[in-house]
């Protein structure tokens, strides 16, 4: 994807958030560390020019959560988590670039809920790739790509990597 997709597909996805939950009052956006973040300001922008009414953007750290915290090393780095706006009530969409394994998504659910009771949590991710270990679909879905185990999805956004794509790409063995 090049970053005219990328910015298309965003404007499809905002429209679609603001169509599922009928306008934005109530609607928090939570992006997971790293590339959830910036892809949840984006599209915090694109609905508050749709809807003209600010949504509230906040940044959630998984590390603590995740299942395979032991294979991080001795000492995970944390990030901190800043949500910044009350959950409790709110219809919260979990903002991530890629769902592979599902294990991801749940331990951003855990860390979610410890912050309060949302009312709803719906998953957002850029690109779908299958895969799934865990349970988990997301609401709503940028493209879906069908891979291989062989193969990974790296997504560049210039907030993070300095330069805007999405790619299919072989893994090194």
């Amino acid at each position: 994807m090049s970053a005219t997709e990328i910015e298309r597909t965003l404007v499809r996805l905002a429209h679609e958030i603001i169509e599922k939950n009928n306008g934005a009052a109530d609607l928090g956006l939570v992006g997971v560390r790293r590339r959830g973040v910036p892809l949840a300001q984006r599209l915090a922008g694109i609905i508050q020019r749709i809807e003209k009414t600010p949504v509230p953007v906040g940044t959630l750290d998984i590390t603590l959560y995740r299942d395979d915290l032991s294979t991080l090393g001795s000492k995970p780095v944390v990030q901190k988590t800043e949500i910044g706006f009350d959950v409790a009530g709110k219809n919260i969409i979990l903002v991530d670039d890629v769902l592979y394994t599902g294990r991801t998504t749940r331990a951003a659910m855990e860390a979610l809920i410890r912050q309060g009771r949302p009312k709803r949590v719906q998953l957002l991710v850029l690109i779908d790739r299958g895969h799934r270990e865990l349970p988990i679909e997301a609401t709503f879905v940028g493209r879906k790509v069908q891979t291989t185990a062989h193969e990974i999805i790296e997504v560049n956004l210039h907030e993070v990597d300095e330069s805007e794509r999405v790619m299919l790409v072989e893994k090194l063995a």
